[in-house]
């Protein structure tokens, strides 16, 4: 299972915004710097390609997705009959991975693909290790029993009270209630540049 294991810091700079769910000072200090030694001189402005890839890289980023895994997931939904846009949001939020974070089993989208793909997640009591895996409109979501009482897990429940309208959970347990919507939620890319990057 392919994922990106290198420096994060480095990417949430490249990007100029937090892609890592969480935060420190180390990267609030210097996260308006470029990477590299001459981070503060490279400020140049981008030609309308270098603006399209940009935001591409930032949802890529902050999603934890892979080129090859983003585009094939852009090009699901651009065959599809509706706003390509806000069905790119819907699918890439109602990723299993996505939605363990949103639920507050974890504390970043990182530690819920470990909590999935180590099989500590079940979707309508089924077990399911596919971080990708599209959860769909009414399915529960729900820890195994061994792994709710985990410290990690009881700390992030704890720190999360207040939970994006399409999602609800009640103990352990968590629910989908409907496809997520732009308005939902605010993403720090544009999903306009990212449609018009794949139809060059």
């Amino acid at each position: 299972m392919a994922r990106y294991i290198g420096p994060k810091h480095k990417v949430a700079r490249r990007e100029g915004i937090n892609v890592l769910d969480k935060t420190s000072n180390s990267l609030l200090r210097r996260l308006n710097i470029p990477p590299g030694q001459h981070g503060r001189k490279r400020k140049k402005r981008l030609s309308e390609f270098g603006e399209q890839l940009r935001e591409k890289q930032k949802a890529k980023a902050t999603y934890g997705l892979l080129e090859k895994q983003f585009k094939n997931l852009f090009r699901n939904v651009e065959a599809k009959r509706a706003e390509t846009g806000e069905l790119l949001i819907a699918h890439l939020e109602t990723r299993l991975d996505n939605l363990v974070y949103r639920l507050g089993f974890a504390r970043s989208r990182a530690g819920a693909r470990q909590l999935v793909s180590h099989g500590h997640v079940f979707v309508n009591d089924k077990k399911v290790t596919i971080p990708s895996y599209q959860v769909r409109v009414d399915d529960i979501i729900s820890l195994g029993p061994k792994y709710q009482n985990n410290p990690a897990v009881l700390q992030a429940m704890e720190e999360r009270k207040e939970f994006l309208p399409f999602v609800v959970r009640e103990g352990a347990l968590g629910k989908l209630l409907r496809m997520p919507k732009k308005d939902d939620l605010e993403v720090p890319f544009n999903t306009q540049l990212i449609i018009e990057y794949y139809s060059r």
